[in-house]
C-alpha cells in the first residue's frame, strides 16, 4: 500500500506543475487579448475607409485596372491562409487549414489553378507534410504582426495579380483567417480580396450611406484616376490584410486562453480525483495495520491462556 500512495502522491505533483504552467500560460494569453482587440479596433475604420476610397475612385471612373477588373475567364487564383506559429490553441489553426482547403476544392471545381501562400508554422508544417506546393510563407510574427509583416505578405501578392497567368500571375487573391467575434467565438472566414467587387460594394455602401442622410461626394482625379487606383489599391490590400492578421492574432490569443483554462480545470479535476485516491489507500493502509495490530494481540492473547 506504501508504494502506491507514493505513486499518486507523485502523479499529484506532476500534475500540479502542469496546472500552474497552463495557469499562467492562460493568464498571459488573456493579457494579451486586451492588446490585440484594440489593435483591431484601431485598423478596422482604415481598411473601411480605404475600401471606400478604392470604391468611389474605381465606380466613378471608366478607367479599367487589373487590381478592379474581372478576367474574362479566370484560370488562376491564389490564397493567402493564416494560421499561428505555436500550438496550445485548441482547433484555431486546423479550423483555418480546413477553410482553406474547402475554398480550394472549391476553386479546383470552378476550373481554376491554386497557388498557396502561408503564414504560420501550422500551416508550413501541415503542407509540407503532405508535400504540397507552396508558392510563399512567412512565420514567426502570428501572435503580434505589424503593418510591415502585412507589407511584407503584401508585396508578392500584389506582383502576383499584376503579373500575367501565361507568366504565372493570377487572376484572383482570396484570404483565409480567423475572424474575433467574441471571447468565446472565432469563425474561420474566407474572403476575396482581389479583384474587389465594385457593384456590390459600391451599391451597399450608396445604400448605407444614403439611409443616413450622409450625401454622396464627387471625385476629380489628379494626375488620372488610373494613377490614385495605382497609389490606392496596394494600400488596400496591405491594410486589408493587416486587419486579417491582427483578427488572426487576437482570436488565436482567445483560443489559447480557453485551452488552457480547459486544461488547467482538467488538472484540477484531476489533482481531486488522486488526492481521493491517495486517501482511500491511505485508509486501507491505517485499517490494514490496526487489523494487523488486534490480529497479532489476539493471537499473543490465545498463546498465554494456553500456557496457563
Amino acid at each position: 500500500m506504501g508504494a502506491q500512495i507514493r505513486v499518486y502522491k507523485r502523479r499529484i505533483k506532476s500534475v500540479t506543475a502542469t496546472k500552474k504552467i497552463t495557469k499562467a500560460m492562460e493568464m498571459i494569453a488573456a493579457s494579451r487579448i486586451v492588446k490585440a482587440q484594440r489593435q483591431v479596433a484601431a485598423s478596422s475604420p482604415y481598411a473601411d475607409e480605404l475600401t471606400r476610397a478604392v470604391t468611389a475612385v474605381a465606380t466613378g471612373s471608366n478607367t479599367k485596372h487589373p487590381l478592379t477588373t474581372e478576367a474574362e475567364n479566370p484560370t488562376r487564383a491564389a490564397v493567402l491562409l493564416v494560421t499561428s506559429d505555436r500550438g496550445l490553441a485548441g482547433g484555431y489553426s486546423s479550423n483555418a487549414i480546413k477553410a482553406a482547403d474547402r475554398l480550394i476544392e472549391r476553386l479546383r471545381a470552378e476550373g481554376k489553378e491554386v497557388d498557396s501562400y502561408l503564414i504560420g508554422r501550422k500551416a508550413v508544417a501541415y503542407y509540407s507534410f503532405r508535400e504540397r506546393t507552396v508558392a510563399e510563407s512567412w512565420t514567426g510574427f502570428s501572435d503580434s504582426p505589424g503593418y510591415g509583416d502585412a507589407k511584407k505578405v503584401a508585396a508578392p501578392l500584389i506582383e502576383s495579380v499584376l503579373k500575367d497567368t501565361a507568366d504565372g500571375g493570377v487572376d484572383e487573391l482570396h484570404i483565409v483567417f480567423t475572424e474575433f467575434v467574441s471571447m468565446m467565438t472565432q469563425s474561420p472566414v474566407d474572403a476575396r480580396l482581389l479583384p474587389l467587387s465594385l457593384d456590390e460594394t459600391a451599391v451597399a455602401g450608396a445604400e448605407e450611406r444614403a439611409a443616413k442622410g450622409e450625401i454622396l461626394p464627387l471625385y476629380e482625379f489628379e494626375p488620372s484616376a488610373e494613377g490614385v487606383l495605382d497609389a490606392l489599391l496596394p494600400r488596400y490590400v496591405e491594410s486589408r490584410i493587416f486587419n486579417a492578421l491582427l483578427q488572426a492574432a487576437a482570436s488565436e490569443h482567445a483560443a489559447r486562453r480557453r485551452a488552457m483554462k480547459s486544461a488547467t480545470d482538467n488538472a484540477e479535476d484531476l489533482i481531486k480525483s488522486l488526492t481521493r485516491l491517495a486517501n482511500a489507500a491511505r485508509q486501507a493502509d491505517i485499517t490494514q495495520e490496526i487489523s494487523e495490530i488486534v490480529g497479532g494481540s489476539s493471537a499473543l492473547a490465545d498463546a498465554n491462556a494456553g500456557s496457563d
